[in-house]
């Protein structure tokens, strides 16, 4: 169980995020237009997954504009949102702020927090994902993982960029 914080205050996860050198599970996340997303989806692909509790508050929706920013730079790689927000609410928050390099997916229907071990499971948080960041090679090994220590606080972007390479 990872131990973290929401603004000073004790906050656990289920578990640990998956360690580096391990495969990450498949997913079956949705996007704003309801359709199914899953790991062949992205296949031969690096992958920097973006975790996050909600877009709509400040740390989430600055998390999300930074990796769209730098995703445009990232050869045979795809940034992937994700949250347990509804499809329409990420799709309402990416339309509004022209987020095209990045696919902002919906966890609300599937075990992706679970098998990665980042489901909240205490606090007024509970049940939502940690913020945390995992970066996958275009075979899936994870490369580079980041639970997030604050969840107030940004994850390492340069961390996480850097692990790509």
């Amino acid at each position: 169980m990872s131990n973290i914080t929401l603004k000073g205050n004790p906050v656990s996860t289920i578990g640990n995020l998956p360690t580096v050198g391990t495969t990450i599970k498949d997913f079956a996340l949705v996007d704003s237009a309801l359709n199914v997303k899953t790991l062949e989806t992205f296949g031969g692909k690096k992958k920097v997954f973006n975790i996050f509790p909600s877009i709509d508050t400040p740390t989430c929706a600055s998390s999300a504009r930074k990796f769209n920013e730098e995703a445009s730079n990232l050869e045979n790689t795809v940034v992937i949102n994700v949250s347990k927000d509804l499809p329409f609410a990420l799709g309402r928050f990416c339309a509004a702020e022209g987020l095209n390099n990045v696919e902002t997916l919906s966890d609300f229907r599937s075990s992706f927090g679970d098998d990665n071990e980042l489901t909240i499971a205490d606090s007024p948080l509970k049940g939502l994902l940690s913020r945390a960041v995992i970066v996958t090679d275009a075979d899936n090994k994870v490369v580079y993982t980041e639970q997030v220590s604050e969840i107030a606080d940004e994850p390492n972007y340069e961390a996480a960029l850097s692990a790509l390479k």
